[in-house]
């Protein structure tokens, strides 16, 4: 029994022909007796039917990056409309959610928003399209590092800065050393003997 692996209008890649072509058309193979069809073959118009071994799905690309962050806008809880009328969006401020249900992510203190909004409204845009860019980075670097020759100078050199900033997001910070406690106790007493000396 056969399934179909792929749809109408999707674009795959044809293993044997060696070009990317577009399935205008999917038949399956019935056999009197069976609830599903034997086989099924897709036509991409190139002369002749392909089956689904024969084919690749072009991989998706995520300008996300996986992730997608969305900007909200919630109630100024401590200005009415009328009192912040030179806001872009009187009565309201941004939030940047990072999360599927709405959590988390970034918000900024209504006080801050107010001394400048142009300013935090393109911050909540330029964090809201951060996972983007950050596709786009690596998007470079891959093409860099897949013909490092080809590539001219000015692009190598912003290959190479996109690397050194991907590398500063993944790495995760170092925990605080422990202190010892014999270290730790001095600061302490310190304050008490000088308390006693007076």
């Amino acid at each position: 029994m056969a399934k179909a692996v792929f749809q109408r209008n999707q674009r795959v890649w044809v293993d044997s022909v060696g070009v990317w072509g577009v399935i205008e058309k999917i038949t399956p193979v019935w056999a009197r007796g069976f609830d599903e069809p034997l086989k099924v073959t897709y036509d991409l118009g190139l002369g002749r039917e392909f089956q689904a071994h024969e084919l690749r799905p072009e991989e998706p690309t995520d300008l996300e990056g996986g992730e997608h962050w969305r900007l909200l806008r919630a109630k100024n809880k401590w200005q009415q409309p009328a009192d912040c009328a030179h806001h872009p969006f009187p009565g309201t401020y941004p939030i940047v959610v990072t999360d599927e249900q709405d959590w988390g992510g970034w918000r900024t203190p209504g006080a801050e928003y107010d001394r400048d909004p142009a300013k935090i409204e393109r911050q909540a845009r330029l964090i809201m399209k951060a996972p983007a860019l950050q596709a786009i980075a690596r998007e470079l670097m891959e093409l860099v590092g897949d013909m490092p020759e080809d590539a001219p100078p000015a692009i190598q050199a912003l290959a190479q800065r996109a690397a050194a900033i991907e590398r500063f997001v993944q790495e995760m910070p170092q925990a605080a050393q422990a202190i010892p406690e014999d270290e730790a106790a001095e600061p302490a007493s310190a304050p008490a003997a000088a308390t006693e000396a007076a």
